[in-house]
This record gives C-alpha cells, sequence and structure tokens, in this order.
C-alpha cells in the first residue's frame, strides 16, 4: 500500500476493562493518549464481568476518542489508518472496539486493520527513548496471559513456554480476593507484601524442579488456599494477610524469574523485555534487573502507564502492520482466542 502522507494512525483498545485510545504519528510519534479503568466497577464483584465490561466501553469510548483528538489538536479528517485490538480477549469487549473502529474508518474512507492484543504489549517497551534492539525475548504477564516468547524481528515469533492453567495475573487476583484485599489484584497483593514477611510461610516454585519453560499457577493458588483456611482466625489476621501475601508474590517472582534465565540461556539473547500489566511489579522488575546486571542482559520495560491495556500499544503495532501493507476488508470480527505465532514477519 502506497501512502501519500505520513500515517496518523487511531489506536483503539477494548479486549478487557481498560479502554483506551492513542494517535501515533510516523514522523512524530506518539501524539496523545487516554485510557480508562473499569476496575472501581468490577471490584463490587471481585473480577471483570465482561456484560459489564463491554457495556462500560460503549459508555467510554467515543468521550475517550474525543479526549484524545482534542488533547492532540487534531481533527477526525486527519486519521489516515485505523487499527483496533482484534484478540485475544472478552469477545463482547473487543466487538465494541472493532464496530466503532470499523464504522469510523469506513465513514472516513481509510484503511484499518486488527491488532494482536499481545503483539501490542510485546511491542510496548518500543515506545520509549532508548528501544530495546532485536532479537530479544520477552516475558509477556497480561491477565490471563503468562508467556515468553523469542522475537526476531516484528512478527517474527517462537512461543518458548505457555501458561498451562492459571496465569500470573489470574493467580494474583484470585489471591487477592482470598485474602479480601479486593480487585484489581496484583496491586492490591503488592501493597500488602511491602509489609509482610515472605520467609514466614513456605511457597511452592512450581514446575521449577523439572526442564522446559511452561509456567503453572494453579498448584501456587491452591497451596496458598490451603495455607490461609489453616491459619486465619488468629489474634492477628492483618499480619497474616500481609505475610502470605509477600510469600505468595516472591514465589510467583521466583518462578518467573528462574523461567527467564533459563530463556536467556537457551536463546543466548542479550536482551530481555517484561510488558503487561504483571510487569508494573516492582518485586519482579527488581528480581529481573539483578540477573540482568549478574549474567549481562539488558532489561527493558514499558513505562508503567504502557504497563496494563491501553491504546497507545495498539496504535503502534497498528502503524507497523499498516505500513507493511496489511489492512481488512469493511468486515466487523474479533478473535477471542489468536495464537500469536499465527501472525506474519513484517
Amino acid at each position: 500500500m502506497n501512502w501519500s502522507r505520513a500515517l496518523l494512525v487511531l489506536g483503539i483498545e477494548t479486549s478487557c476493562d481498560e479502554t483506551g485510545v492513542a494517535l501515533y504519528d510516523e514522523t512524530g510519534g506518539l501524539v496523545a493518549h487516554a485510557l480508562y479503568s473499569q476496575a472501581e466497577i468490577h471490584a463490587e464483584y471481585g473480577g471483570v464481568v465482561p456484560e459489564i465490561a463491554s457495556r462500560d466501553h460503549v459508555r467510554k469510548l467515543i468521550p475517550l476518542l474525543d479526549q484524545c483528538l482534542e488533547d492532540s489538536g487534531r481533527s477526525r479528517d486527519e486519521i489516515s489508518a485505523l487499527a483496533y485490538t482484534s484478540g485475544p480477549g472478552l469477545i463482547g469487549a473487543l466487538l465494541v472496539g472493532a464496530s466503532v473502529g470499523r464504522s469510523l474508518a469506513l465513514s472516513l474512507g481509510i484503511p484499518a486493520v486488527g491488532v494482536h492484543h499481545m503483539e501490542g504489549h510485546l511491542l510496548a517497551p518500543l515506545l520509549e527513548e532508548n528501544p530495546p534492539e532485536f532479537p530479544f525475548v520477552a516475558l509477556l504477564v497480561s491477565g490471563g496471559h503468562t508467556m515468553l516468547v523469542e522475537v526476531e524481528r516484528i512478527g517474527s515469533y517462537r512461543l518458548l513456554g505457555e501458561t498451562l492453567d492459571d496465569a500470573a495475573g489470574e493467580a494474583f487476583d484470585k489471591t487477592a480476593k482470598l485474602l479480601g484485599l479486593g480487585y484489581p489484584g496484583g496491586p492490591r497483593v503488592a501493597a500488602a507484601a511491602t509489609q509482610g514477611d515472605a520467609s514466614r510461610f513456605s511457597f511452592p516454585r512450581p514446575m521449577t524442579d523439572r526442564p522446559g519453560l511452561d509456567f503453572s499457577f494453579s498448584g501456587l493458588k491452591t497451596h496458598t488456599r490451603t495455607l490461609w483456611e489453616n491459619e486465619s482466625g488468629s489474634a492477628d489476621d492483618e499480619q497474616l494477610v500481609n505475610d502470605i501475601a509477600a510469600g505468595f508474590q516472591q514465589a510467583v517472582v521466583d518462578t518467573l524469574a528462574i523461567k527467564c534465565r533459563r530463556a536467556m540461556q537457551q536463546t543466548g539473547y542479550g536482551t530481555l523485555i517484561i510488558s503487561g500489566g504483571v510487569g508494573a511489579n516492582v518485586a519482579l522488575r527488581a528480581a529481573l534487573k539483578r540477573d540482568g546486571e549478574k549474567h549481562g542482559w539488558a532489561v527493558s520495560y514499558p513505562r508503567i502507564e504502557f504497563c496494563t491495556d491501553n491504546g497507545a500499544m495498539i496504535a503502534f503495532a497498528g502503524y507497523h502492520r499498516l505500513k507493511a501493507g496489511e489492512h481488512e476488508a469493511p468486515v466487523i470480527s474479533a478473535r477471542p482466542r489468536w495464537p500469536l505465532e499465527e501472525l506474519r514477519a513484517v
């Protein structure tokens, strides 16, 4: 596809419980972005309710789009291409973004492309001032996904390992609910852990006693539940909560760090990137930084606001797909399940 002017890509993200919109300019980079989190709405239920998530995307998406345009000083007519999250994710939430994205592209007479949500996370560190260089290993820990990916270039991905059951983010959410810490679980468990003693109780490091790079956190979750049921009701339940949170978090961090070390050794690459919501965890960042310094790897992250779901990563990934000539027929579609390795290299 030949472009007669610099691309200005509008990115839309609605895969789960965050509504994100962003504008990415081919010459100026990220122009503006706006994000709305539904965490407060879903906190009442202890987790994401898909129907509520879909309805709230409908309520917030157009106002956020208008806000993004106003912040950037651009008009809708200046948008030259559109990218939206097509999957994986919640089908209803995905269809909101796909419907708005396809309809807006049709009304403006511009091309549109559906973006893989995890590719967005994978490329998010490239939005930073000193982006990592290819090739690298990516640890993606977002929502229901925990995976290690060998990345040669954009679109050239080889899955090294993935979760066999509960992902790290799911385990954080379920543990937070168990301990009465609320939703979203990751930040709540991390906050409690700062006041806890991680050595008070013993926690397993699942699947680290065998070769391979796959993950499993269901056993750790069950261990935590059993520990809580056996120990709760003591005179100091608040300290118990903090200590269990600290031990649980350390077990997840150690498990992820062990698998990352194996992946780096297996590939021989010199750069590790970490992205996705759990990538914002301070303890995980510290552990991987120590490993990088010890073993001579560069470790790269997106800024904290781009660890969670956001429109900027979708606009950026969409820009590269569109620049490579990809676009889609004017059909509204979504892929709640979409293997990352199906993507084409660009």
